[in-house]
């Protein structure tokens, strides 16, 4: 079990990770062994989420979850294995933490008197720039 807040902790078994070959610098291990870890998280389908969480998720992760909804991250910023494991693993629970805190509500509120005042003055300062640019008709008196 990977304990991602008090209440929310994510099976073993719902995590697949595969090993591919990472691109980038490494010299000749890179081209022998699969150091890039990616991996994949059924979002839609696990049970270790509450529903609101998922939403959350789903909409907070954007493009790295497919049509299926699976989430994949890809780690390959080290050039071993274990490391890239763990970042990978690091980088789901900080998405789920950030999934998990409820966003603040938004209180309605109105503008005040004063700001309607500063709006309207400023609106009548530009009406007489433009007023001001504009061409002297040659048939006024």
């Amino acid at each position: 079990m990977i304990r991602v807040t008090p209440d929310i902790a994510i099976d073993e078994k719902e995590i697949q990770e595969s090993f591919v070959r990472a691109p980038g610098p490494g010299g000749q291990n890179v081209n022998k062994v699969a150091t890039a870890v990616q991996l994949r998280f059924d979002v839609r389908h696990s049970l270790s989420l509450p529903p609101d969480v998922r939403e959350r998720l789903l909409r907070l992760a954007g493009k790295r979850v497919n049509r299926a909804g699976v989430l994949i991250i890809e780690a390959n910023r080290y050039r071993s294995q274990e490391p890239n494991r763990l970042d990978a693993r690091a980088r789901l629970v900080e998405l789920i933490r950030r999934a998990a805190t409820k966003p603040k509500a938004r209180r309605r509120t109105h503008p005040t008197r004063a700001a309607k005042l500063r709006r309207l003055e400023t609106k009548q300062r530009r009406s007489e720039n433009k007023r001001a640019r504009a061409p002297v008709s040659p048939w006024s008196d």
